[in-house]
């Protein structure tokens, strides 16, 4: 097996892993998060609050590494659009954190908020609220994020053939929904349903790639062009 093809198996299979973490992180937490009363909710599900953070951490780590991966791949396409989806992916990781970080202390407030008077449940109960919408925030900005980094990586798989062309445009395009949905979110109009298309566009890739590989005509391409 070349290089190439070990990387490609490699990075399908991150992405599996990434977006299953990233379901379970949902399947784990989804109930409490959306709760009127998070705090009691958090503090009847600790241990499944900490879950959810380990896949939240799985989740970014698996995707964190695809731009590593690939990127010696892509840059022989387009180096600048290659480098700018490692910087734009690698800005995520902070974001990652800060969002693992709200949900310890969640479960930390929850703790207090089960010893605490009335009077100070209250504030207890408005800190939960604000880490929570600021956790809805964040999470906006790094849907956009995200999607500028994925255009960039599916002009360059467009541009180069690595993966059939119906299969990074229609990435480029649920990119494409997938920033206006963060845009729209950003400002109060959240909705999962957009982001369907590139989850499922991911999937298909990453099963290609375990299975096809990248295309051999993009590297022949490539290596054509320099004997120009």
């Amino acid at each position: 097996m070349n290089d190439s093809k070990r990387v490609a198996r490699f990075v399908g299979i991150l992405y599996i892993l990434g977006t299953v973490a990233g379901i379970l992180s949902v399947v784990f937490s989804g109930s409490i998060l959306g709760s009127t009363d998070i705090l009691m909710k958090a503090t009847a599900n600790v241990n499944q609050v900490k879950i959810a953070t380990l896949f939240i951490l799985m989740m970014g780590i698996s995707l964190a590494l695809i731009p590593v991966i690939i990127y010696p791949i892509i840059k022989k396409y387009n180096e600048a659009l290659a480098l700018g989806y490692v910087v734009f992916r690698g800005a995520l990781e902070p974001f990652t954190y800060i969002v693992t970080a709200i949900w310890l202390l969640l479960v930390v407030l929850s703790k207090e908020y089960v010893k605490t008077v009335s009077s100070n449940s209250t504030s207890l109960q408005n800190l939960s609220d604000l880490l929570s919408k600021s956790g809805g925030q964040i999470h906006s900005f790094t849907m956009i994020i995200f999607s500028l980094g994925a255009l960039m990586l599916y002009y360059v798989l467009y541009q180069s053939k690595l993966i059939p062309r119906w299969l990074s445009g229609w990435g480029f395009i649920a990119s494409i929904i997938y920033l206006a949905t963060g845009v729209f979110a950003l400002f109060g109009t959240p909705s999962d349903l957009p982001l369907l298309p590139l989850g499922l566009q991911e999937m298909v890739m990453a099963v290609w790639l375990i299975i096809k590989g990248f295309h051999p005509h993009g590297e022949l391409h490539h290596k054509n062009e320099e004997y120009k």
